[in-house]
This record gives structure tokens, sequence and C-alpha cells, in this order.
């Protein structure tokens, strides 16, 4: 039987909390990219100015880290973008406004982008006329940019009935009004029928085309573990629910990454075998290749051993296994071994209001 087209995989670090270290993303890359992964998208929460101070420049050392990010992607065939999240500037996208949006635009289009990502998540949405003006912003930055791919992800980005909670009600018609009257070169993000959704199907990627009236970007929120909740547990398991089949119903599969590099190679390396090998997939055996080609044999078969203590329990409800896998770990002297150290330190917690504040 053949299988259905693999989709263009990437990275997007889109991640709340601690972010990743320059030398974390080019090795990621670097173990990444020869196995499929053809695009990373550099969105971290953390940098102020892609989010509440994005009107501000990069200072010079970190301009000159994302350059050096960019042509190592470039130099690994891999696709480079930034995603920008100008904050509420739909309420008011004015002459200041778009005078400051264009002084940004021009400063990451010097880094070498690829892509170039605007992003109206985690913001208010019951404002009158939201997806005009939106619609907008985005006209007008696709008639300025340089950037050969322009995507957006909508205030909406999931049927997650949270977002109407947190940020206000959608809409009515706001994801039709998008699609209707974007370019159809223009990409959307989408995160499923649940902001971190546990699988997706056909028939639902399907609707959601028809509403966009384009194929969706898949955002997957999977291995990430950015929230107060998500933090006490390390996602290594290998993907499940994402069928090869959702291949031809996307245009593209990006997945958000663990606050651990290392640790989050493993599961990203069970996707292409999901897509590859179909219905003969079996995420355990994945998973469990996955961590020796990471970690080693001897300590992925370590890991392998643990996967339910440190995927299920949680880091509060550890009790006396928390000290068994810190003497377990501790004397590895390996990135993907520190990491889960670290962990069970409490150096990736992640709090509601650092959530809040980034």
């Amino acid at each position: 039987m053949q299988l259905p087209l693999l989709p263009p995989l990437g990275l997007i670090e889109g991640f709340y909390g601690r972010p990743w270290s320059w030398a974390d993303r080019l090795a990621v890359i670097a173990r990444l990219a020869p196995v499929g992964y053809g695009f990373y998208l550099y969105a971290p929460k953390a940098d102020v100015y892609l989010r509440k101070r994005w009107q501000a420049l990069h200072p010079p050392e970190m301009a000159s880290q994302l350059q050096r990010l960019a042509t190592a992607c470039r130099a690994q065939g891999v696709r480079f973008g930034v995603g920008l999240s100008p904050y509420e500037i739909y309420r008011a996208f004015d002459a200041e406004a778009q005078s400051a949006l264009a002084y940004k635009l021009e400063a990451l289009e010097a880094l070498g982008i690829d892509d170039l990502a605007l992003l109206f998540d985690d913001m208010r949405g019951d404002v009158p006329d939201l997806a005009a003006r939106q619609i907008e912003i985005v006209q007008w930055v696709q008639a300025r940019t340089r950037a050969t791919r322009l995507l957006v992800c909508p205030s909406y980005y999931s049927d997650d009935p949270v977002l109407d909670r947190v940020f206000g009600a959608r809409p009515e018609g706001y994801l039709e009004t998008l699609g209707a009257e974007l370019a159809p070169d223009i990409e959307i993000f989408w995160t499923g029928e649940e902001v971190c959704s546990r699988a997706f199907s056909v028939g639902h990627l399907q609707r959601v085309a028809t509403q966009l009236q384009r194929k969706p970007f898949l955002w997957d929120n999977y291995p990430v573990n950015d929230g107060q909740r998500m933090s006490q547990y390390l996602y290594l398991r290998g993907f499940t629910g994402r069928p090869a089949t959702i291949g031809d119903a996307i245009a593209a599969h990006g997945i958000n990454p663990a606050l651990q590099p290392t640790l989050a190679c493993i599961p990203a390396l069970t996707l292409i075998d999901s897509y590859q090998q179909g219905d003969a997939y079996e995420y355990r055996a994945a998973g469990h290749r996955a961590a020796r080609q990471v970690l080693g044999s001897a300590l992925g078969d370590l890991l392998h051993e643990d996967l339910l203590t440190l995927q299920d329990i949680g880091l509060d409800r550890l009790g006396d296994k928390a000290a068994f896998l810190q003497a377990r770990y501790q004397g590895w002297d390996h990135p993907g071994a520190q990491e889960i150290i670290a962990w069970l330190a409490g150096a990736y917690r992640i709090t509601d209001e650092l959530v809040q504040t980034q």
C-alpha cells in the first residue's frame, strides 16, 4: 500500500519558560535536519523583542546569534523563520504602529529569514471586526516583506473552548473570514481540536481546511511541556494520534518541542517513523529506538525502562522515586541525563505567573 505524501516537517520553538541556548538550537538542528526536519521557526515566549517589547530591536549580540542560527539552518537545507507577536497591534494599526512594524520587519529580514510568522495568539480576541483588522495587518506586511513564506497564527487557533474562556468569545465566522480574505499562499497555523491535541483525524483537518480555504499548517503542541501542570512531566513517549494519513490533509507539520532540547529529539524522531511506516508504526518500539539513537544504547535503554515514571507520574508525586532517579542518572556524562537531573531539581518548573508575564 502506498503511503500518503510526507508533509514538510519542522520545529516551532514557541514555548514559555527557560529558552534553549544557542548551542542547544544548533545541536537540535544538526540532529534533526538529516532525517527530514526542514524548517525551524524561532518564536520563544521568553524573547521579549518578539512579544511585549516587539517594537525594540534585538541587542547586537542577540541579533548576531540569530544570524548565525539562520546561516546554520541554511547550510543544512533548513528554512529559518521568526515568529513575531506584535502585541494587540490590531487595536490601533495607525501610522505610528505601521512605522514601528516596518522598522521591525527590516531588522528581522536583515537576519536572513526565509519565513515570517505573524502570531496573534494569546491576545484578547473579543474585539469588533477582529478578522478584518488582522487581515489588514497581514496584507500590509505581505506587500512589504522579503520573506518567501508568510504564516499567520489566528487568535483562535483551535476549537478548544479554553481560548474563549481566557481571551473572550471568538467572533462568529472568524476563521471563514480569514480564509476568504487572506491570499492563498499565506499559511495559517492550527493546533487541532484542542490547544494540546491528543490526536488529529483526517475528517477534522478537512473540515478546518474548508473553513480556512487552504490546508492547515499544523502547530503540534507535543512534546512541549511549558505550562504549570505540563512542566511536571517529561514527554518522551513516541508520537501517537498522528496517523500517516493526515499528511495529505495538512500543509506542513511543525512540532513545539519540550523545554529539554536533547530529550525533545526523542519523540521528534518518532514522528518521522510514524509518517514513513504508516500502519506498521509502533510507538513504543519507535520511542525505544529513538532514545538509543539520541542517548546511546545503555542510557537509552535506561530511559525506556523509566518512561512511565518520567512521563506519567508528575514531579510533585514522585516521592521516593525522585531520589531513586537522581541516583540513577547522576553518573551519566550526557546532556540528556543532565536534563533529567535538572528537571528533578525543579529547574524547568513553569508557573502561571511566568506564563502571564512572558
